[in-house]
């Protein structure tokens, strides 16, 4: 199943990017915040948007927007689309349903090797005892 999201969900701001870049850095808003509402997009089956938003951890708000931060690339485009490949990604991972975990019982063989290396060791430690002399 794939999920398509429509671009009028999708909320993004142009920022100042942080760290080095010279003039270029204080003069050009190029970094990106994309913002998703998670909790009120009817294009998110409920078990899709639950796991999203454990995946999002802190770059989810309280009220169940995500918000994803780009200022890899200098320009805007690039940043643009760094972010929606990023929440495509994201998207992608909460789609995969994990897989049920089925407890299985040891076989024996497995628990009679156990206990063969217990006794094997249980005579080890017993030999560490006190040296008596009986002379």
């Amino acid at each position: 199943m794939t999920i398509v999201i429509p671009e009028d969900e999708l909320e993004e701001r142009f920022v100042r990017a942080s760290g080095p870049g010279g003039q270029n850095v204080n003069k050009v808003s190029t970094a990106v915040q994309l913002r998703f509402d998670v909790r009120r997009s009817p294009s998110l089956p409920d078990d899709v948007a639950v796991r999203l938003m454990r995946l999002a951890g802190s770059r989810l708000t309280n009220d169940g927007v995500l918000v994803i931060e780009a200022q890899r690339f200098r320009t805007q485009d690039r940043n643009r689309t760094d972010a929606r490949e990023r929440l495509a990604a994201l998207v992608a991972a909460a789609e995969v349903r994990p897989v049920k975990r089925r407890p299985t019982r040891p076989t024996r063989a497995s628990g009679e090797r156990r206990l063969a290396g217990k006794a094997v060791r249980a005579g080890v430690k017993s030999g560490r005892g006190r040296v008596r002399n009986d002379d």
